[in-house]
C-alpha cells in the first residue's frame, strides 16, 4: 500500500528557479569559461573522427549536409536549453529541467538517460584520443603494441569485391584510453576552476590545429580545383536516405543522425548552472555561441576533407591527420595529432565534468544514495563521484569500440533534446508568468520543431542501438521504483 501511495506522487513537480538544499558549489565560472567549455566538448571526436566515418559509410561528400541537418536540430534545441537554463536554474542540466516541467518520475528517465549519453560519450571520444595517440607516436617512429590499443571487438573496414566490408581486428585492451580517463579523473577531483583553466589552454591548442588543417587542405583544394571537383562526385552517392539489406541506414538523414554525436557538447554547459557567476545571462550566451561558433567550423572542415581524399577512405580513427599524409603534408599530420589529442582531451574533461554534475544534482534530490552527493571540504568537488564514474568509463573505453558507443550516445542525446524542447512548451502553457530572462523566440513553433528534429533523427538510428536504449531505460525504471521514489527528497517533505 506504502508503495502504491508513493508510486501516485511521482508526477509530483519541483519548483521552478527553487533553491536547491545540500552541498553547495563554487559560482567561479564567467560567460566566456563557459562559452569555452562548449567548445572545449563540441569540437572533438564528430569533427576529428566521426566526419571521415560518415562520410565513408553513409554520406559521402554530402556530409556536410548531414551536419547543416544536425545543426539546425541542435539549433532548436540550444534555444530550448538557453530558455529552461535562465527561468529554470538548476544543477543537472535536462534532468532539472524536467523535474520542473514534467515531474520526478519524467526527470528520473532523463536523467538516467544524461548518465548514459555523458557517460558513454567520454569512454567514445577516449577511443578517439588513443587513436590519434597511436597515428602520432607512429609518425615519430614510437608505434604502440597493437594488441593494447584495440578493444576485444574492434572491427576495420576491408575492401572485399569492390565493397567496404567490416571484419574483427580487435586486441586485449585500448590501454590508453583507459589511461587518459584516469588522468582526467585526478583533474576534477582537484577543482573545476583548474579544470577551467586547462580546458581553456587546451581549446586554445585544438582551434590552432583545426586552422593548420584549413590552410592546408584549402591549398591543396584550390591549386587543383578540377581534382577537388572530382573528389566531391557525385556529391551525394547515398541520397538522403536509404536502408541497406543488412537492415541499416544510409544517406545523407543516417549520417545526420551519426554525426550528431558532435554537437554533445553545448548541453554540457547547462550543467554548470550552479557553478556560473550570472546564470540567468551567462548559461545561454555560452550554449549559444559555443553551438553556432562549432558549426561553422564543422562544415569547413567536412567539406575540405572530402576534397583532399577520397570520401570511402576516411573510415578511420584519424581521417583528418591521415588526409594530410595522404597529400604528403606528414609534418602536418603529427602536428594535427598532437592537436587532436589535446583536443579530444577537452572534450572529456567537460563531459566527465557534467556527468558528475548529474549525479550529483540525483543524489541532493535524494534519487540515489546521498554518499554520491558529498562535497570534499577543500576542494568542493564531488570526489566520490568523480572516482566511481571515472572507472566505470575506463572499462567502457577499453573494451568497447567507437561506433557502438557514439550510436549509443547520440540516442540519449536526442531523447534529452526532445525533453528539453517539450519542457519549454509544458512550461509556456502551464506557467505563462514565470520569469524568463531569455525567451526563445518564435512562439512554441521552435521547440515544437526541436521535439519533431530530434525525434525524427532518432529513427535513423540502427535497430540494436533502439534496443540497447529501451534496456538500459528499464533498468533506471527498476531502480527508480526500487530506491529513488523511497528516499526522494521531495516526496519525503509532502
Amino acid at each position: 500500500m506504502t508503495s502504491l501511495l508513493s508510486a501516485a506522487t511521482f508526477f509530483r513537480k519541483k519548483p521552478a528557479n527553487s533553491e536547491s538544499t545540500g552541498p553547495a558549489l563554487n559560482r567561479v565560472l564567467s560567460a566566456w569559461d563557459l562559452t569555452l567549455l562548449g567548445v572545449g566538448a563540441i569540437i572533438g571526436t564528430g569533427i576529428f573522427v566521426l566526419t571521415g566515418v560518415a562520410a565513408a559509410t553513409q554520406s559521402g561528400p554530402a556530409v556536410v549536409l548531414s551536419f547543416v541537418v544536425s545543426g539546425i536540430a541542435c539549433a532548436f534545441a540550444a534555444l530550448a536549453y538557453a530558455e529552461l537554463s535562465a527561468s529554470v536554474g538548476g544543477c543537472g542540466s535536462a534532468y532539472g529541467y524536467s523535474y520542473a516541467a514534467f515531474g520526478e518520475f519524467i526527470a528520473w528517465v532523463i536523467g538516467w538517460d544524461l548518465v548514459l549519453e555523458y557517460g558513454v560519450s567520454v569512454a567514445a571520444v577516449a577511443n578517439g584520443w588513443s587513436g590519434y595517440l597511436k597515428r602520432g607516436l607512429a609518425s615519430m617512429d614510437m608505434p604502440l603494441p597493437e594488441m593494447l590499443t584495440k578493444g576485444p571487438w574492434a572491427t576495420k573496414g576491408v575492401e572485399v569485391n569492390g565493397v567496404m566490408t567490416q571484419v574483427a581486428d580487435g586486441g586485449i585492451v585500448n590501454l590508453p584510453a583507459v589511461i587518459i580517463i584516469m588522468l582526467l579523473m585526478v583533474m576534477l577531483i582537484v577543482g573545476v576552476k583548474q579544470s577551467a583553466r586547462l580546458n581553456a589552454a587546451m581549446v586554445f591548442v585544438k582551434l590552432l590545429t583545426i586552422s593548420v588543417f584549413v590552410f592546408v587542405a584549402a591549398r591543396f583544394v584550390f591549386s587543383d580545383i578540377d581534382a577537388a571537383k572530382a573528389l566531391w562526385t557525385p556529391f551525394m552517392p547515398f541520397g538522403w536516405f536509404g536502408t541497406g539489406e543488412d537492415g541499416k541506414h544510409f544517406g545523407i538523414l543516417a549520417g545526420a543522425s551519426l554525426v550528431f554525436f558532435a554537437y554533445v557538447g553545448f548541453d554540457a554547459v547547462s550543467t554548470a548552472v550552479e557553478e556560473a557567476r550570472n546564470p540567468q545571462k551567462d548559461v545561454p550566451i555560452g550554449i549559444l555561441a559555443s553551438l553556432v561558433f562549432c558549426t561553422i567550423i564543422y562544415i569547413v572542415v567536412s567539406g575540405l576533407l572530402t576534397g583532399v581524399v577520397k570520401y570511402d577512405t576516411l573510415n578511420t580513427s584519424s581521417p583528418v591527420a591521415d588526409a594530410l599524409s595522404a597529400i604528403g603534408f606528414k609534418a602536418g599530420a603529427a602536428l594535427v595529432s598532437a592537436g587532436v589529442i589535446a583536443g579530444l582531451t577537452t572534450v572529456m574533461l567537460v563531459l566527465y565534468y557534467g556527468l558528475t554534475r548529474i549525479i550529483f544534482a540525483r543524489s541532493r534530490d535524494g534519487l540515489l544514495p546521498l554518499s554520491l552527493g558529498e562535497v570534499n571540504e577543500k576542494t568542493r568537488t564531488p570526489v566520490r563521484t568523480t572516482v566511481i564514474c571515472g572507472v566505470i568509463m575506463a572499462v567502457m573505453a577499453g573494451f568497447i569500440p567507437l561506433g557502438a558507443l557514439a550510436e549509443l550516445t547520440n540516442i540519449g542525446t536526442l531523447a534529452a533534446f526532445v525533453l528539453v524542447c517539450g519542457g519549454v512548451i509544458m512550461l509556456r502553457v502551464k506557467q505563462p508568468n514565470l520569469p524568463r530572462p531569455f525567451k526563445t523566440p518564435g512562439g512554441l513553433a521552435v521547440p515544437f520543431l526541436g521535439v519533431l528534429s530530434c525525434g525524427a533523427l532518432i529513427c535513423f538510428l540502427p535497430p540494436e542501438t533502439h534496443l540497447r536504449f529501451v534496456l538500459w531505460l528499464a533498468v533506471g525504471v527498476v531502480i527508480y521504483f526500487a530506491y529513488g521514489i523511497r528516499h526522494s527528497a521531495l516526496n519525503k517533505a509532502a
